[in-house]
């Protein structure tokens, strides 16, 4: 029986790829919490310098929950004596990664895979995809996800998906900055290489800083965000790679970074 979830090594590529293409790579508890030892097993040494997410085939990224009965992990089960969902834990994995988190949107993006897309910094899809919260039609509203989800979108979008269950076109969600970049089919692989390869000469001290920083303000008022920059800025350059930065800019040569 294959694996539910590949961890794959590429270079300087973590790859999590959702092996259930028969489920339309549906998430169950088994699911989430192998993304989630993935992201952490990137994070934990030097040597990974971004994360791909994506799905087996190329009929779907995610399909959300699994919504099979006899499956493990069903989608609304709940364990009152352990209240924190698994689902709960990825997001706040995801939030709290230095790394760069990038979705290949591969195929069609529904639910919870909708959240799942929204919690990566960056996306690529491909433009023959479709991608929408179905829940209202099962009779639910896509609560776990929502958090993500209005961080992403413009309000009323979000709240027409969410109160029709109505999917919407790649190229919709390119231009309401769902996705970075809408590509034919064919082009997919091409146009994630070369986004990694604008990130992987970078300064991975930069980018960790930087998230760290971004995902910080983005919670902090005007006032608090000036004040926690203020206090960032000398921490960012006292860095071994910002000493190499402006070395390298200075001496007109390519810049050695290791991320310290």
């Amino acid at each position: 029986m294959s694996e539910p979830v590949l961890i794959e090594r590429r270079g300087a590529v973590q790859w999590i790829i959702i092996n259930r293409e028969e489920r339309r790579n549906a998430l169950n508890e088994e699911v989430v919490r192998t993304i989630d030892r993935g992201i952490a097993e990137a994070v934990s040494g030097n040597e990974v310098r971004a994360i791909v997410i994506t799905g087996a085939g190329d009929k779907a990224f995610c399909a959300g929950a699994d919504l099979a009965k006899n499956t493990k992990g069903f989608a609304f089960a709940v364990d009152f004596a352990r209240p924190k969902h698994y689902i709960v834990d990825l997001f706040k994995r995801l939030q709290e990664c230095t790394l760069p988190v990038i979705a290949r949107v591969n195929g069609h993006v529904m639910a919870g895979g909708f959240g799942l897309l929204c919690a990566c910094d960056l996306a690529v899809a491909a433009d023959d995809i479709r991608i929408g919260t179905t829940e209202a039609k099962i009779g639910v509203t896509p609560m776990m996800i929502l958090p993500y989800m209005m961080r992403v979108l413009p309000a009323r979008r979000l709240q027409e998906m969410c109160i029709t269950g109505e999917p919407f076109t790649a190229h919709e969600a390119l231009a309401w900055g769902v996705v970075n970049y809408v590509v034919p089919r064919a082009e997919l692989d091409a146009k994630l290489d070369w986004l990694l390869a604008r990130i992987l000469d970078k300064s991975p001290t930069a980018i960790r800083l930087g998230k760290q920083a971004f995902n910080a303000m983005r919670d902090m008022s005007l006032r608090e965000a000036l004040e926690y920059a203020q206090v960032m800025v000398p921490v960012m350059s006292s860095t071994e790679d910002a000493k190499e930065g402006m070395a390298a800019f200075q001496e007109k040569r390519p810049a050695r970074f290791t991320g310290n």
